[in-house]
Order: structure tokens, then sequence, then C-alpha cells
């Protein structure tokens, strides 16, 4: 079968990447570290982007902070949670050398806010907000910050897929208590919200992006969540954008659901994220990189 639809997508990949070896969210933009890892996983195995990958990757690479920590991009002074995107990409690379084992460290070290010790004193004694169960860490967007879905999702398919690299002894339990948090936090029809399940008491709707973050962050585990997946799919058939397209079908395929392909004929977009994750999604692209198991 002619794969146009994956072939023009890594073709505007190609083209549009940056001098500096990046990629911006759109064409001719700053370069960013979001973008880039998408871009490069999109392309990984394509024989015509070896060049450009191992180009990306440099930039990737002179991004890391000594405290293991990865920056968002080059105008940015402190480490975030892209960290989890850089160790991802060590892992799709097989480059566990030192920077992936500080990263490693550095994921497998931060925790939101309200897992500090003094936060979880205070509410030992009964003080805090009882409504949400913060009882299990996930990852801050960047240090000092509470936890949210997102990058606990990120920093979990990290983890999960470079486990075997990572000599940690706290790494089972922390994933087995980030995926904790990922199920506590599940709004009440089974997707997810952005943070939590309720705010004053009301219930919380949970988005498509975010349910699909929370499906991948989930591969591997125990807990039922038929009713989540089910959701995924009802999700991806009544898409209220692209994006959210793009991730529902990801995260679908990684837990093996059978979706049928995209319309060929289909223009790749502007956005250079959303080009990435359309390639991914592909029923030949490269979703399978982000695909996990959990640690032995």
């Amino acid at each position: 079968m002619a794969e146009v639809y994956l072939d023009r997508r890594r073709a505007a990949l190609r083209r549009t990447q940056n001098p500096d070896g990046g990629w911006g969210y759109f064409p001719g933009k700053t370069s960013w570290l979001e973008p880039t890892a998408y871009a490069m996983l999109a392309l990984d195995g394509d024989p015509a982007a070896r060049e450009a990958a191992d180009r990306a990757w440099k930039l990737v690479q002179s991004w890391q902070l000594p405290d293991g920590s990865w920056r968002a991009g080059a105008t940015v002074e402190d480490g975030t949670w892209v960290t989890a995107l850089a160790v991802t990409l060590c892992s799709v690379r097989r480059d566990y050398g030192t920077q992936f084992e500080k990263g490693a460290s550095y994921l497998l070290g931060t925790c939101g806010a309200e897992n500090r010790p003094l936060v979880r004193f205070l509410r030992a004694l009964g003080l805090g907000d009882k409504e949400v169960d913060t009882s299990h860490p996930g990852w801050p967007w960047r240090d000092g910050n509470s936890s949210w879905l997102e990058p606990t999702a990120h920093a979990l398919v990290a983890l999960k897929k470079s486990a075997a690299q990572v000599r940690s002894p706290v790494l089972k339990t922390r994933v087995g208590e980030a995926e904790q948090m990922v199920l506590v936090r599940r709004c009440r029809d089974g997707g997810w919200n952005y943070g939590v399940r309720s705010a004053l008491h009301v219930d919380l709707p949970s988005y498509p992006e975010t349910t699909a973050l929370g499906l991948l962050a989930l591969q591997g585990t125990t807990a039922p969540i038929e009713e989540s997946i089910a959701l995924g799919r009802h999700l991806w058939l009544r898409p209220k954008s692209p994006l959210a397209h793009a991730w529902l079908t990801i995260a679908l395929r990684t837990w093996g659901d059978a979706l049928p392909a995209p319309d060929e004929a289909e223009e790749p977009p502007k956005d250079i994220m959303l080009t990435a994750l359309q390639a991914l999604a592909h029923p030949n692209g490269n979703f399978r990189l982000l695909k996990t198991g959990r640690p032995a």
C-alpha cells in the first residue's frame, strides 16, 4: 500500500528542521525540545532522516543541565518536565550513558510539591484539601510545582521504557505510586482532566488529550481500565480537534486497538507537533516507540 499520508508527513518534518538541528512548533520558529522530540520519534528509522536525527540529538544533548534535567529550549534557564521526553529519546536511541543516568535520576528524585515532607506532615495533622487524594507522588511541570496528569504521564512512559537500564531500587515503587496517582485522579466517566477529578465537590470533565495520555501512562497496569479504553474509543470517533485525534490514536494503538488508517489524501498540517503526532499515529508509524511494559 502506498503510504502517501505517512511519507508526506515525514517529508514535511525533514523539510522544516531548523539549522540548529531542532524543530519549532511551526516552520521557521525557534526550536523547542517538545516538537523536536516528537519529530525525532516520527522520523526514527527513516533512512532519509539519519543525518537530521543525529543533528537533532546533538542539540537535545546540549540542553541538559548539571542536575540531570533538560531545558525546554535554548532560552530557558531551568529544567522542566521535558526531561521525560529526553529520557525517552535516550531509550529509543539506546544511548544509556551519563546523560541518561543523570536524567533518569532526576526524574526519580522529583515529585509534586504536595508530596514534599512539610505538606505531608500538615496533611497528617488533618490540614489541607481533603477532597483531593495527594498521597501518591506524580510529577510537576517544573520542580517546586504541584503534580499534573500530563507531566506524570510523560515521566511514566520514559521510566517504563528504560526500566531495564535504570539501576535504582526505588524505580518499581515510584512507577507504582505514580500509576496510583493517575488512577485516583480519574474522572467519573473513566477519562482524565488536567489535574484532579473534582474541585469544590463538583465533578470535572475529562478531555480527549489527557485521556489519551492517561492511557499511555497506564500501559501494563493490572488495574481494571476497560472503562477508560472504551471512553478513549468513544472520543476517537468524535474528535474535538486533530491534536486530540492524533493522541487518542497513538494511545489506543499502544493498547492493541486496530484502528482504521487515515485518509491517504489528507495534507500535512502546518503545525509541526501535530504533523509529528499524526506520523506516529499512522498504522505503519512509530507509535510503538511509546509502547511500554512494567518494571520487573
